[in-house]
Formats: structure tokens, sequence, C-alpha cells
């Protein structure tokens, strides 16, 4: 069975064939996550630290849009008030630095790695690199089967992030942002936490600082700017991933929840559940074949992917990578120590 994804703003391994992935979406439904990540919170690690992480309080807030820019079929409305308990999420994305420490701690392999390719944006490839890749996905050509590809070399063997230790971590699928979370003794953030954070306390805003995407005509975020897919004018200074702190924070300190990466959230998706769901601390459905994202990426451009607007929403299956998709962490309150929220 196959998820029904938007297919622009990042490309799945179902797209790539069913038969090169290790489980199917009932086994990813069965498999608790203590069970399936055994990791344990190492010292040093992250664990249990509140460090990075900034405390909210919660309480009711407007989540999802009827915004005519808004797309209904993913279930961004209609607007409704939910509740949150108090919980912390992290400032930034976690780094690449962040994710080395974590795979040199534990030995953990990525879905990339063991897969032994991910999908790359084909702008991004070393001439060299380009030259050796047979697979596009059809539907969406951008995107290029790169063997090799995995976080440590996002463009492939040619690559490295020695020089982007500050940007964040791509080419993790849900399942390792999960397995590094269960080892920092973090987790990751709901749907409605995410949005509650991003929208760093303004009400019903497109953006994490208001309705205009560049007030007084200064970049706020990192998008595409350009002729998608084949011209980048790079107007916002970048033509991939930006350090994690490139632009200003929201109202309460996060930092890119419009742009940059797409972040993995808790919930599996879907278009409706929220339809029926429970106001308070409301969570995804318990089965599913996707995982949602939250955020855009610096591949969202107006012309065919204006989901970089705080309620938009887009989602992939638990062992997809790319080179636009990251992740942040969050906590329960109570997790962490003692200290007032924000």
């Amino acid at each position: 069975m196959k998820a029904n994804l938007p297919s622009c703003c990042s490309a799945s391994r179902a797209a790539a064939g069913d038969d090169l992935r290790p489980d199917p979406p009932d086994e990813w439904n069965r498999r608790d996550l203590a069970q399936a990540l055994p990791l344990k919170p190492e010292s040093g690690g992250g664990g249990g630290s509140g460090s990075g992480m900034i405390g909210l309080a919660g309480g009711a807030f407007l989540m999802g849009t009827d915004d005519r820019e808004g797309f209904p079929d993913d279930g961004e409305g209609p607007v409704r008030e939910v509740t949150l308990s108090p919980f912390r999420i992290a400032s930034c994305a976690v780094t690449n630095a962040e994710y080395k420490r974590f795979a040199e701690a534990t030995g953990y392999r990525t879905d990339a790695e063991k897969f032994g390719w991910s999908f790359v944006f084909h702008l991004l490839l070393p001439e060299e690199t380009a030259g050796r890749v047979r697979q596009v996905v059809q539907k969406t050509p951008w995107w290029w089967q790169v063997e090799g590809a995995c976080w440590h070399r996002p463009e492939g063997p040619d690559s490295t992030v020695a020089d982007r230790l500050d940007h964040p971590v791509v080419h993790v699928s849900w399942n390792d942002a999960a397995a590094y979370c269960r080892w920092a003794g973090k987790r990751l953030p709901t749907e409605a936490e995410w949005e509650y954070a991003a929208r760093g306390g303004l009400v019903q805003k497109k953006y994490p600082w208001g309705d205009v995407l560049k007030p007084e005509g200064k970049h706020m975020c990192n998008i595409w700017q350009g002729k998608f897919p084949d011209k980048n004018n790079a107007a916002d200074g970048y033509v991939g991933t930006a350090p994690v702190q490139s632009f200003a924070p929201n109202g309460y300190g996060l930092y890119q929840t419009s742009g940059n990466v797409w972040e993995w959230c808790a919930d599996w998706f879907s278009r409706d559940h929220h339809l029926r769901a429970d106001s308070r601390d409301p969570r995804g459905p318990s089965r599913g074949t996707a995982k949602a994202m939250r955020g855009g990426s610096f591949l969202c451009h107006r012309s065919y992917c204006n989901r970089y607007r705080v309620a938009a929403r887009t989602a992939n299956t638990p062992d997809s990578s790319s080179s636009n998709v990251g992740f942040r962490c969050a906590m329960d309150a109570d997790a962490v120590p003692a200290g007032p929220l924000s």
C-alpha cells in the first residue's frame, strides 16, 4: 500500500518501489518506539537535559487555517481551538554537529546508509556525482536517487558536512529522527505542539513573523527565489540549507519554523483525523502510512509549493529521506529540571 502524499515537497521511497523497503506499512504501525529504537540516553549526549529547549506554557490557541492560500486537501482547516499542556521545544533544528555526536556515540546507521542511497535535489549535485545518477523520480524529476548520499555526505560521496556543522542535519528519516530523540532523552513534537510553537504567540498569521512574506523587502526565511526547479537566484543568501540561526527567531525564540528544512513530527499523517480528534493535546491517528512534516524547506516556492506557512503540512513514509528534511526535538514540561515556563 502506498501513501497518497503531496509529491512536490519531498521524495518518498515509495516512489522508488516497495521492493526496496525493509518494512511494510503494517510493520511500521506495530513497532513500538521503545522496541524499535532500543537506544538509551547517554550522559553527555543530551539525555534528559533541557539545554537549548524553550519552555512554553501551552493553553488554548487557534490551529489550522481557512486562508485562501491554504490547501484544504492537505487538511489545513478548518480553524479550531486546541488546548495544549506545557511542553518544551528546541529553539533550532538538530544540526549536523549534534547528529554527529549521536552517531559517534551509538554507531547508529540511518535508513539512507542502510539503503545505500537517498534523494538529492538535482541542482545541489557536484558535476561528477550528477554524471553517475541513473534514476530520478518520474513525477518530480528534480529529485535524483544518489548512491552514497546520507547525512554526512549530503550530495553523495563527493561531499561532506565539515563546513556545514551548524546547518540542520538532512537525509534523516522519521525513524532516524526518533532514534536521536530517544538517545537524547527527548521526543518529536506533535503537530499541534509544533504549530503552537511555530506561531510564536501570533494569532492566525501566515508566517511566524506576520502576514507579509518580506516585510519592508527583508528576507525572513530560506525559501526558493527564481523559477522552480531550474533557477534559484538565492536572493535570501542560500541555495541549499542555511545555518540554523540564520534568520531572526519568532516571538517564542524558535528559529526557522518557515523554510530551510521540513521537520518531522510525531504524528501519523491524516487529512481528516483532526475533525474528530480531542481538542486537548491532540495527536494524529494511531495507525498510518506516513508521518507528518511541518515548516516547508529551502525548495518551497509560491508557484508550486506554498507550504512555508505555519499552518501548512505534508508527510512522507517513515523510512524516506531527502536533502530538505530534518527535525527538532521536544520534551514534556516535567521531563526537565524545574524552571519557569515562558
